[in-house]
């Protein structure tokens, strides 16, 4: 792509030389370690499912189990193989014996790694071959309907109730809506488990669950068909249970995952050893899955400032992409986040976020880019935040991002109505319609306000990198480089479900689900 702000292009492999170098030496750490929500989505991707009479998640109990024993480093897929070679039974009928009390992992005898890894691995291929048909299920729509030319428009439903919910997310994409995302309940990424079933409570959004994903992607089929479009799906792979919802959603065939490798560390103030984890197996499932990922660095610039922290903003991109690449995640399925938050009362503000928003699409040419709307300087006065939206949407149009999701006018004020939706698609409709090639009939003046600020936001991520990769990652994170949040490498939530993987552990899962995503191209680190 030929540079309208004639980019340091120096700079910019040197920014990429040095996150990949941080990805590389935080992949030493991945590699030796695995956490008690991976283990539960391997139990998850082995079929176990369900919960007990206390409501408790099936897969909680086999991994609670086997870190009671002292042998999750060991991992589930390895004593569960161990007992069906053992017993003969499957890996669910293993989980209910576990949790009557009938099984002990830890008095089965070892047997042979060949053995047990010859029970188990068919029943892991199984799983992934659910998964392709899934992702042979999304392509036969696409091919059948075409997929959007131009920003796909993304709408959130956020009722509490499932139900509810598909109503909403119906009447959005018959009004237009591309993409709809089900916000999940406030908390639950804190939640060290998944609820179960069909759930119509949540307080700011709606449980994120199996049953839940399944109801509404069956609901945006069938109004998907009335369409001829596809409407993707989007739910929240992130928290503390971040690989198992990317399984679950894998399963149910999701399309779009909010999945970032530090926003569970710097907004919720999850163990940054435990978070770093997880991100990599749930980007192995995602990118298996064939899910566009959504990285979260727009949420820096609601506790940073938007001009001052530009670069925090890039560095984070450039760092997403190298871990995604090492999870064999493509970059055609690497929706890297930011966003149109500058201060209104800023002059030239406009200038800046589209100098932002086009080093973005020119860094990352591949990458289908998720841009998020004014939030963080919306008030009651509609009128204005409708004119700040259709800014924001001029900025989409003129610099080709991908993901767009749509700003409300009732931004602070309350949850969006249907109708503060359907104002929300035509005001987006309307400048994608007339605006539509007006970015390829632009060039910026050289040497003008643009091109000085990307290349100066350019430098300022490139030093930064070049400080992380002294530093390492977690020393980072501890100085509050990122959103001026600081966190201690032993402190927040879930370290103590961290732990060293013994000799013999193995994932068949990340076997099974890297090797072919490597295969077909997406890890060139």
């Amino acid at each position: 792509m030929e540079s309208k702000l004639n980019l340091n292009r120096e700079l910019v492999d040197k920014a990429r030389e040095h996150a990949r170098h941080i990805a590389e030496d935080t992949q030493n750490f991945i590699d030796i370690h695995t956490t008690v929500t991976v283990e539960r989505a391997v139990c998850r991707l082995l079929g176990i499912d369900g919960i007990n009479a206390l409501e408790v998640p099936l897969p909680n109990v086999v991994v609670d189990h086997l870190f009671d024993k002292g042998l999750l480093s060991g991992g589930a897929a390895y004593y569960i193989g161990n007992a069906i070679a053992e017993t003969g039974l499957d890996p669910q009928k293993i989980a209910e014996g576990i949790d009557a009390g009938e099984i002990d992992l830890s008095r089965i005898a070892p047997h042979p790694i060949e053995e047990i890894r010859a029970a188990i691995m068919p029943v892991a291929e199984k799983t992934v071959e659910r998964i392709r048909k899934n992702v042979a299920k999304r392509n036969e729509y696409l091919n059948e309907f075409g997929d959007k030319q131009g920003p796909y428009l993304y709408v959130i439903v956020a009722t509490g109730n499932i139900y509810e919910d598909i109503t909403q997310a119906k009447a959005a994409a018959k009004q237009g809506a591309d993409i709809i995302a089900v916000i999940r309940t406030t908390g639950q990424s804190l939640l060290d488990y998944v609820p179960y079933g069909a759930t119509t409570e949540g307080f700011g959004g709606t449980y994120a669950t199996q049953e839940n994903f399944r109801l509404m992607r069956a609901a945006l089929d069938e109004v998907g068909e009335e369409q001829h479009r596809y409407i993707r799906l989007c739910n929240y792979c992130s928290g503390l249970c971040m690989p198992e919802i990317a399984a679950m959603g894998a399963l149910e065939r999701l399309d779009v995952m909010l999945n970032d490798a530090l926003y569970g560390i710097l907004f919720r103030d999850i163990n940054m050893q435990r978070t770093i984890v997880d991100q990599f197996f749930s980007r192995v499932i995602n990118s298996f899955a064939g899910v566009i990922i959504n990285t979260g660095e727009d949420n820096y610039l609601t506790t940073a400032d938007a001009v001052e922290e530009a670069h925090t903003v890039l560095a984070s991109q450039f760092l997403n992409e190298q871990f995604a690449l090492k999870a064999g995640l493509p970059e055609e399925q690497q929706g890297l986040g930011h966003a149109f938050e500058i201060s209104p009362d800023v002059e030239n503000g406009f200038l800046y976020e589209l100098a932002q928003a086009q080093m973005a699409r020119e860094i990352f040419p591949k990458a289908p880019l998720k841009y998020m709307p004014p939030t963080k300087f919306m008030t009651g006065n509609i009128f204005r935040g409708h004119v700040q939206d259709a800014l924001f949407n001029m900025v989409t149009i003129l610099t080709g991002q991908k993901l767009h999701l749509l700003g409300m006018m009732t931004e602070a004020i309350h949850t969006p109505f249907m109708s503060d939706r359907a104002l929300s698609i035509e005001n987006a409709q309307y400048i994608f319609r007339t605006m539509h090639d007006l970015g390829s009939e632009l060039s910026y003046k050289k040497g003008g306000i643009m091109e000085t600020r990307a290349n100066f936001v350019l430098q300022k991520a490139t030093d930064l990198l070049g400080e992380i990769e002294q530093m390492g990652l977690f020393s980072t994170l501890e100085k509050g480089v990122f959103a001026d949040i600081k966190r201690p490498r032993d402190g927040g939530k879930g370290l103590a479900g961290v732990v060293t993987k013994a000799d013999h552990y193995f994932n068949p899962f990340v076997e099974l689900m890297w090797n072919e995503s490597v295969a077909k191209g997406g890890e060139n680190a």
